[in-house]
């Protein structure tokens, strides 16, 4: 069965000047998030924007991703610590996100830092969020081993 969610959103005046709130969504986890365009294109100042928001979705789906396929492996995860960095760059002439670059450390007993990397390739191929980026954004993973992990 499919499962959908929802965001509602307000947005008062034009794209340079106004700004907006995420005022809901449907897990109620948060609400009343402000963004503008300028947080988008220069310093946040306590204001989210969609590519934040995309960061926060990629790191979790890849985490999800990640942790499935190591306890699948054989060696499952003590702990991930995953960095999900979006680019939004307007260097080809007009505003687009770019790349996302995963960078995960994880202490995984009984693995050795190629087959983590490998792992963490395949995790970061096919979770959702990189299936649906996949072909307009570039997607990178930087991977490490905790001194603890194998």
């Amino acid at each position: 069965m499919a499962e959908q969610r929802h965001a509602l959103v307000t947005w008062s005046g034009d794209l340079l000047t106004g700004s907006g709130t995420i005022d809901y969504v449907s897990s109620g986890v948060f609400s009343r998030m402000p963004v503008s365009w300028a947080a988008r294109t220069g310093p946040h100042n306590g204001k989210t924007s969609p590519e934040e928001l995309l960061a926060a979705a990629h790191g979790s789906c890849f985490s999800m991703a990640f942790s499935s396929r190591l306890a699948k492996n054989g060696t499952p995860a003590t702990k991930l610590n995953v960095r999900a960095e979006v680019t939004f760059d307007n260097a080809s002439g007009g505003w687009k996100v770019t790349k996302s670059v995963i960078t995960v450390e994880g202490d995984v007993p009984g693995i050795d830092l190629e087959t983590f990397r490998t792992i963490a390739e395949d995790a970061k191929d096919n979770c959702p969020i990189s299936i649906a980026l996949k072909g307009n954004v570039e997607l990178v993973v930087e991977v490490s081993l905790a001194a603890t992990g194998g």
